[in-house]
């Protein structure tokens, strides 16, 4: 099997390769990825793309159809990934993670590829106050990113015609050691302010409802959703990927930190205006469909990761939201130093 992977130099991407190429030795494994994030390696002694069989670099606005040829299998990580990013850059995240996404996947009907896997995301429920949110649910999107995600759904679901099998996986928030961590998510913030300054300053009143799943639980997903067969929820395919016990508010992600990290003192601000982004969310579908591979790795052992990880690449950073390891940090050093242009094209 030929399997292409879209931006595989970010977060998810490294773990995915790893763990792909250990399930499908014989597979080609082909990335596509524009390089933005390609030297944020941390904690690792070897660049993660030595394990796939062929790199290209290229803008995912300027796909070549080519690249599709002989292709068994796309899985699609390739995005503008996150809040701040989105808000910071709103046409450009419109034209990646929506009609370049868009592009994409009728290049690849068009070319003949079997399998579509497209990571969605589950913050496309917004606000949902209530009971856990099901696939059927109403979905209420507040930011950029959250809004791409669901135009891409859409036009997947719409454009569809039965020739591939299009699985879009609504991740819970991701988490955990990555060879190019991020520290712009929720516990991964958390751990890295434990062991940086010794405290962790929730922001909100710590009420908010945020699911997650570790990283290595979403390759799993991912490798899940190449095997799957239409037998198995259909031709097209929406599922929330995550853990019915991975439901957590923020203040226990904090709380689990502390416990983990002892010594680690955790401040709240109770006075803070209520988070908008709050909702819980059901994966019971994901789990009858796929109960080989429901996450496994439990939020302690994330927390342990993270921390090991870190403690390895000496890090002590207390500044660290103003480091490369934000995003859109990175992004904005790209462009203060002439590389990108503000649409992020490299000049």
């Amino acid at each position: 099997m030929r399997i292409l992977i879209t931006g595989p130099m970010g977060y998810v991407g490294p773990i995915l390769t790893r763990h792909l190429r250990t399930t499908f030795p014989e597979a080609e494994l082909i990335g596509f990825d524009s390089g933005y994030f390609a030297h944020n390696l941390t904690g690792t002694s070897r660049l993660p793309e030595t394990l796939l069989d062929r790199l290209h670099f290229g803008d995912i606005r300027d796909f070549p159809p080519d690249l599709l040829d002989g292709v068994g299998a796309v899985v699609h990580l390739a995005a503008i990934s996150n809040d701040p990013m989105g808000k910071e850059f709103e046409a450009v995240t419109e034209a990646i993670n929506e009609k370049a996404s868009i592009a994409l996947a009728q290049m690849a009907q068009e070319r003949g590829v079997g399998t579509f896997v497209f990571a969605s995301s589950c913050s496309i429920y917004g606000a949902a106050e209530g009971s856990p949110r099901r696939e059927t649910d109403a979905l209420n999107p507040l930011t950029a990113y959250a809004r791409s995600k669901v135009a891409m759904e859409n036009a997947l679901r719409s454009s569809n015609a039965g020739r591939m099998t299009v699985t879009c996986l609504r991740f819970a928030t991701a988490c955990g050691m990555s060879d190019r961590l991020r520290l712009d998510l929720v516990l991964n913030d958390f751990v890295a302010s434990a062991l940086a300054t010794g405290e962790i300053t929730v922001l909100s009143d710590g009420t908010p409802w945020r699911p997650l799943i570790d990283v290595a639980d979403m390759a799993r997903a991912i490798e899940w959703a190449i095997g799957r067969s239409p037998e198995h929820g259909g031709r097209f395919l929406v599922v929330n990927a995550g853990n019915q016990a991975g439901n957590y508010q923020v203040r226990e992600l904090a709380d689990v930190v502390s416990t983990e990290l002892t010594g680690t003192k955790v401040s709240i601000n109770r006075e803070a205006p209520p988070d908008k982004r709050s909702y819980q969310v059901d994966f019971s579908l994901f789990a009858s469909l796929a109960p080989a591979h429901v996450p496994a790795v439990k939020l302690a052992k994330s927390v342990q990761n993270l921390a090991s990880g870190l403690r390895g690449m000496g890090f002590s950073d207390g500044e660290f939201r103003a480091s490369p390891l934000m995003r859109l940090r990175t992004l904005k050093n790209h462009i203060e130093q002439g590389r990108l242009s503000l649409d992020l094209r490299w000049q």
